[in-house]
Parts: C-alpha cells; sequence; structure tokens
C-alpha cells in the first residue's frame, strides 16, 4: 500500500508540473492536428539511429541538455559557424549527433513541412533515447521555437564542467531554475554513454598535485583499466563507458557505482565522496542506488522541467527548415 501510495503521488506531482508547464504556451498536444504522426515519425529515426550505434542515445539525450544550459531550449546548440555553440569547450569534439538530427528533421518535413521545430525535435528525441535504452518515459511538452543566434561564450560558461565542485555545478543549475533534486537525477543520464580521456585523465595517476590517483577512485579494477586506456601522454580523445555496469542500459546502476567508488567523472563521484556531498547529495545518491524507482520518477519530472528552460513560443523564433541555419 505504501508503494502505491508513493507512485500515485509521483504521478500527482508529474500531471501538476505538466499543468503547470503548460501555462507557458507548451502542451502535449501541440502538434495533434499540424503534424499528427510527429511522435512515431522521431521515435522511427531515433531508433534507426541507435541500431546503428547505442551510444546515439546518450549523444542526443546530452545535445537536449547542452541546449536547454544556453538560450533556453532554442535549438541554438544545431547551428553551425565559427561562432557557434558546437565550437565551445564543452561541446567541440565532444557534442555529437547532430547528422541524426538532420535525418529526423527531413523525415518529419516530408510528413508536415515548416511545422516542427528543431528545438522540440530534440526534446523527443531525448525521451526516446531514454526509453529505447530501457528507462521510463515521460509525456513531452511541445511548441517550442527555434532561436535565432548562439551563444559560444554562454556554452562556455553556463554547461557544468567534469572539474567543477558541487557548490558551483548547483549555482548553474539553480540559474536555469533547477534544483538539487536536479543535480542529481539529472546526472543519472550518465547511467549510458562515454566520457573521454580528456574529462578524468587528471583522476588518474596525479590527481591535484599528489603524484597519486584520485583517491575516491575505490575500485582497482576500473583504475587499472582506465590508466592503461588513458597513460600519461596517450590520446585524449579515447572514451571509456560512464557506467562499466551496463553501458547501454539506462538504469540506476550509476548510482551505485558512485557508492562504490566508481564514478568515471569527478564531477560524478563528488556526489557521493566529497565533503560537500554529506550535506547535500549524498542521500539522494542512496537513494537512487537503492530504488531504481525513485531514480526514474525523478529523471522524468526534472527532464520535464529541464524542457521548460525559457522556451521561445508564440510569435518568437521561428521554425527551421534546416535545424543547421536559420532561415533567413
Amino acid at each position: 500500500m505504501k508503494t502505491s501510495n508513493n507512485i500515485s503521488f509521483a504521478w500527482f506531482i508529474t500531471i501538476s508540473m505538466l499543468c503547470l508547464l503548460a501555462n507557458s504556451q507548451l502542451t502535449t498536444n501541440f502538434y495533434s492536428q499540424s503534424c499528427p504522426k510527429l511522435q512515431s515519425i522521431v521515435r522511427r529515426q531515433v531508433t534507426m539511429a541507435l541500431k546503428t550505434e547505442m551510444r546515439m542515445a546518450a549523444s542526443l539525450l546530452r545535445l537536449h541538455f547542452h541546449d536547454c544550459f544556453v538560450n533556453g531550449c532554442d535549438a541554438s546548440i544545431l547551428l553551425d559557424g565559427a561562432d557557434g555553440e558546437k565550437f565551445a569547450l564543452p561541446n567541440n569534439n565532444s557534442a555529437r549527433g547532430y547528422e541524426v538530427v538532420d535525418a529526423i528533421k527531413t523525415a518529419v518535413e516530408s510528413s508536415c513541412s515548416g511545422v516542427v521545430s528543431c528545438a522540440d525535435i530534440l526534446t523527443i528525441a531525448a525521451r526516446d533515447s531514454v526509453v529505447l535504452s530501457g528507462g521510463t518515459g515521460w509525456p513531452v511538452l511541445l511548441g517550442r521555437r527555434d532561436g535565432f543566434v548562439a551563444n559560444q561564450s554562454g556554452a562556455n560558461s553556463n554547461l557544468p564542467a567534469p572539474f567543477e565542485n558541487i557548490g558551483n555545478i548547483t549555482l548553474k543549475f539553480e540559474a536555469v531554475g533547477l534544483n538539487l533534486t536536479d543535480v542529481v537525477s539529472l546526472s543519472g543520464a550518465h547511467t549510458i554513454g562515454q566520457a573521454s580521456c580528456a574529462t578524468f585523465g587528471n583522476r588518474l595517476f596525479n590527481f591535484s598535485g599528489t603524484n597519486a590517483p584520485d583517491s575516491t577512485l575505490l575500485d582497482q579494477n576500473m583504475l587499472t583499466g582506465l590508466q592503461n586506456l588513458c597513460p600519461v601522454n596517450g590520446d585524449s580523445s579515447r572514451t571509456s563507458p560512464l557506467d562499466w555496469n551496463s553501458t547501454d542500459l539506462f538504469d540506476n546502476h550509476y548510482f551505485q557505482n558512485l557508492v562504490k567508488g566508481r564514478g568515471v567523472l569527478e564531477s560524478d563521484q563528488i556526489l557521493y565522496s566529497s565533503d560537500e556531498a554529506l550535506t547535500t547529495t549524498r542521500s539522494l545518491v542512496e537513494l537512487y542506488s537503492n530504488d531504481k524507482d525513485a531514480f526514474a520518477n525523478d529523471f522524468k519530472n526534472s527532464m520535464i522541467k529541464m524542457g521548460n528552460i525559457q522556451p521561445l513560443t508564440g510569435s518568437a523564433g521561428e521554425i527551421r527548415r534546416n535545424c543547421r541555419v536559420v532561415n533567413s
């Protein structure tokens, strides 16, 4: 009975959030008349992309995240150009999946031309990437329009880095209306995907000038594996799975890893092992590591919130014909 009440309450919160966010002109049925097959078109294209490369699920999810934290969820990350967000430090040679978004856009345009924004495509693709990786879905609010400009400096300053502490990361989340629960639940997206040696190599040999590995990397087998993958002066572009338990499965093993000292990124492991975590994030990591349903519920709620960061609606922005360039 207690479990049933918890689930009912969680759904009440989700529905209440949907009603609240709908006031911003985003609705679940925005394209019900203008593009009724939209969701099935996107799902089919994402499915095809994941059959080719399962890692693409994490890449599409990350594109949505990195888009919404800069200028709001306006597809500005997709814009080409030397001054674009694509070439900001957190995205350059790292963010990927643009060609999949192009394929989705082409398929959508063939069915309903000039109707669906690239920002909404990113949002649906992110949800589908989670579902097709075994995670829990959520009702996607739609009606965003596309922005006219990219913001490279904003991408450099607004996106959390893998070397930052909990305080700095939390401030960046709060700046876009997200809270500490969102920090931890959205970090759980690292249950899929990979990271390059450049993002965690500093932990492996001489962490913070100690001439030793990061002491929070407790799993010696994983440490040895990462050291072999990323030797000193080695290829910094080589990648490691973020979740050594279930690389392509969207589950709560990421949090179980953190409890065991198996977090690949410093910014992940500090959610459990740092002094700051004792009074902020550790309790949530422990909750999610033991309760996959609690993680699933909080993650979907956080994704809904994140998708509502400063969307362009109504007559603002435009519906791009090509996600890489503005219409004019």
